[in-house]
C-alpha cells in the first residue's frame, strides 16, 4: 500500500488543521491506520490509531480530547482533525496501515507496515 499525506501547514495557538491520508494498492488490507508524530530531536511518537473494522479509536494522552482520527473505507481515506492546537503539537506528522496489528502494539511504530512521507505541522505560540 502507497500512503499520501497532506494538509499540514502553519497555524497559531488554539487553531485547527486536518491531515489527510490517502492509500492506493492493497488498501483491503488495511486493518489499522494510524499517525505518529516527530519532533525535532525526538523518537517518532504514537498519536492516534483507527480500526478499519467497527471503526474503534485510539489516542495519546497528549492528543485525547483535541484530535479526533476518522476514516472513509470508500475513499481509502484516513483523518486527523486536529483542534486546539498547542506550540508542543509542532512536529512532522505521518500516517501509516498496518495489515494486522496486534491491540497491545497499536501504539508502537513497529506494528506498521507502511508509511506516507509525513507532512510539517507547526504551531506558533
Amino acid at each position: 500500500v502507497q500512503l499520501q499525506a497532506s494538509g499540514g501547514g502553519l497555524v497559531q495557538a488554539g487553531g485547527s488543521l486536518r491531515l489527510s491520508c490517502a492509500a492506493s494498492g492493497r488498501t483491503s488490507s488495511n486493518g489499522v491506520m494510524g499517525w505518529f508524530r516527530q519532533a525535532p530531536g525526538k523518537e517518532r511518537e504514537f498519536v492516534a490509531a483507527i480500526r478499519r473494522s467497527g471503526g474503534y479509536t485510539y489516542y495519546a494522552d497528549s492528543v485525547k480530547g483535541r484530535f479526533t482520527i476518522s476514516r472513509d473505507n470508500a475513499k481509502n481515506t484516513a483523518y486527523l482533525q486536529m483542534n486546539s492546537l498547542k506550540p508542543e503539537d509542532t512536529a512532522v506528522y505521518y500516517c501509516a496501515a498496518g495489515y494486522s496489528v496486534i491491540l497491545s502494539e497499536i501504539r508502537q511504530t513497529r506494528a506498521y507496515d507502511a508509511w506516507g512521507q509525513g507532512t510539517q505541522v507547526t504551531v506558533s505560540s
